[in-house]
């Protein structure tokens, strides 16, 4: 980067030295972090030694973990020149895309999907940018993933940024009425106030891109839509941006219901995880299937975000993890138990 300067001076053998100096412009305490909480979060994650004085950053350390910091300085840098800012969990994040994907933490973090209310709503990990650019390039879209991934999120930013720059006329948001464990059917109530339990994630969401007192006016123009997923059957969908959440309740009937409501000028995101599925014992979950049925399709793209891109507290990113180890070792004892059943083989 031009306007950060390097400069190299001879070390002890296997280790190298590099001085940054970073532009006037730039407070070191936005780069550092109040009380140099970001310079600790860097220094925990490489075993180079890493001294600042004054605007200038000096790294000791094998020529990898070196290069590595100076890297890693300059991508955060960049953020800030985007108009971005840094937080432990954002260099957290940086970092771990610098160790595990070929994704610039600076193009990522400083990708505007949509800037509402005093604030910008951003993709945080590389799978959400990669997610976020295959909306962008796809009609149809099915993100997967754990909860806490943005996928729902995301997809929503989208969906108002294309309202808003005059893409599609509409934003239609739904979700299947299926409960969670729960049985909600005996509550008072209309067939909508029943209803709006399992739309109420949806409401929030808009509630944090929209200005509150514009939605019921959106929504008595028919220029929002938030419905039960049974409301679109007989429909056809034109100049729409349509969002199924939660689609890992739909059985295979219903996606395929879903998916054919597809009309011109329209894009369609699917959002769900498979590892929740609340549907009836012996139900087919409509989003593992699926995949299987649809997967070499042109224009139709499947990402899979994982417990990596969780951006809900760090307790999250562990708890779906642990799930994960649980089930796998769930499934091999089932395995196993399946082959003794069996017998030895004849």
């Amino acid at each position: 980067m031009s306007e950060l300067h390097e400069t190299r001076r001879a070390a002890p053998p296997s280790r190298t030295q590099a001085k940054v100096l970073v532009p006037d412009e730039y407070p070191m305490v936005s780069l550092l972090g109040s009380r140099d909480e970001l310079l600790r979060v860097i220094e925990g994650s490489f075993r180079a030694d890493i001294h600042v004085r004054g605007n200038e950053i000096t790294i000791t350390g094998t020529p990898d973990e070196s290069g590595a910091v100076v890297r890693l300085f300059e991508e955060l840098v960049e953020v800030l020149r985007n108009g971005g800012e840094l937080s432990p969990d954002a260099v957290e994040r940086s970092i771990a895309m610098m160790k595990m994907t070929s994704e610039r933490p600076a193009e990522v973090l400083s990708l505007d999907i949509l800037s509402s209310r005093g604030r910008t709503i951003r993709p945080k990990t590389a799978n959400q940018k990669r997610y976020v650019d295959a909306i962008d390039k796809h009609t149809v879209v099915f993100g997967i993933g754990p909860a806490g991934t943005g996928k729902t999120y995301l997809a929503m930013a989208k969906a108002v940024r294309a309202l808003q720059e005059k893409k599609v006329n509409r934003i239609i948001l739904t979700r299947p009425a299926v409960e969670a464990g729960e049985r909600l059917g005996f509550l008072p109530g209309t067939l909508y106030e029943k209803i709006d339990p399992y739309l109420r994630p949806l409401y929030d969401a808009l509630h944090d891109m929209l200005d509150p007192e514009t939605i019921p006016k959106l929504m008595a123009a028919g220029t929002i839509e938030v419905a039960p997923l049974a409301y679109m059957r007989g429909r056809t969908l034109n100049d729409a941006f349509i969002i199924l959440d939660e689609a890992q309740n739909t059985s295979p009937e219903q996606m395929k219901m879903f998916l054919t409501r597809l009309g011109f000028g329209s894009k369609i995101v699917v959002t769900g995880d498979i590892t929740q599925v609340d549907l009836p014992s012996g139900t087919e979950s409509g989003l593992r299937v699926v995949q299987g049925i649809l997967s070499d399709i042109r224009d139709i793209h499947f990402a899979t975000l994982t417990s990596v891109d969780v951006v809900r507290h760090r307790l999250v990113s562990d708890i779906v993890d642990a799930y994960g180890r649980y089930d796998a070792e769930k499934q091999q004892e089932l395995k196993s138990v399946n082959r003794q059943q069996r017998g030895p083989r004849r």
